[in-house]
């Protein structure tokens, strides 16, 4: 039989009409791949995808936006700290109470700078201020870094006449208020301004402004006497020196200087013996009592 006869068992050409009762030829990836014929160039091979299709769906957006603002199980890697993390009223609060503490740190500055710098325009019409900002919290000096600082030990002491209810009078010994002080302050870590200097700054004022006789120089002698006593007359009520009935008459102020030993390693020589300075009797007003009184 001839090759070329066009019987069911004949081979057909390439792309030659089919004939009736043939079967098509099924499409799609289940066709069957057709025998290469000799000689007929080899047919072009369907390219492979290069990722394979995922067999799920693709996800909802609106799920990967969910799951997207959901909290970490572990919380926030970076949470804000300081005061990043307060609340903005919080943070206005804050920002006010720093900016107020920078105001008052400035202002004290130059206050203490005005005080210690030679006189100029400034302290020549505003030095009433600045004294009154400095005095006496803040006082500025240099007898701690002196070339010969300190070396006395100085103790103010007082003692009363007394006039008591049945008409006799009586005397006390010697208070030593510097003493008082001295045993307050020890082992206090924050003593009051009272305690360190109101009695040792009234003593330095009064020998300032008196003379070797204790006769007052000027009007700051007379004012310096006044706060002087006033202030011994307060701590003699405290230490209750006179009785229900008593009346306090006149007081005597002293001053008891001691020179402070130098040390073993020093070959100085000095006296150790107390040196006393007595001041005359001072009558006590109602005015020098009217503190006690409030």
């Amino acid at each position: 039989m001839d090759a070329y006869d066009g019987g069911s068992n004949a081979r057909r050409q390439p792309g030659a009409p089919s004939e009736p009762g043939d079967a098509p030829e099924p499409e799609g990836p289940d066709r069957p791949e057709r025998a290469q014929a000799p000689g007929e160039p080899a047919a072009p091979s369907k390219p492979q995808e290069a990722f394979p299709a995922p067999d799920s769906e693709p996800a909802d957006p609106a799920a990967i936006r969910q799951a997207a603002a959901a909290p970490s199980p572990y919380g926030d890697p970076h949470p804000p700290t300081g005061v990043a993390a307060l609340s903005l009223r919080y943070q206005i609060g804050v920002a006010l109470a720093l900016a107020v503490v920078a105001v008052a740190v400035c202002v004290h500055i130059g206050m203490v700078f005005l005080h210690v710098a030679p006189e100029n325009t400034v302290t020549k019409q505003h030095g009433r201020a600045v004294d009154d900002w400095v005095y006496p919290e803040f006082e500025q000096n240099w007898k701690l870094f002196a070339p010969n600082p300190l070396q006395q030990d100085i103790a103010v002491q007082v003692r009363a006449r007394i006039r008591s209810a049945d008409g006799g009078s009586r005397t006390t010994g010697w208070y030593d208020l510097s003493a008082q002080d001295g045993r307050a302050i020890d082992g206090n870590p924050l003593p009051s301004h009272t305690q360190q200097n109101e009695l040792r700054r009234s003593w330095d004022l009064f020998v300032a402004t008196h003379d070797a006789d204790n006769r007052p120089v000027g009007l700051r002698g007379t004012l310096s006497q006044t706060y002087l006593r006033r202030i011994v007359v307060l701590r003699l009520d405290r230490d209750d020196a006179t009785a229900p009935g008593d009346v306090l008459v006149s007081v005597q102020v002293r001053s008891r200087t001691t020179n402070v030993p130098p040390p073993k390693w020093s070959d100085e020589k000095v006296s150790v013996q107390p040196v006393y300075r007595e001041l005359p009797w001072w009558a006590v007003t109602s005015d020098d009592t009217e503190g006690s009184v409030r």
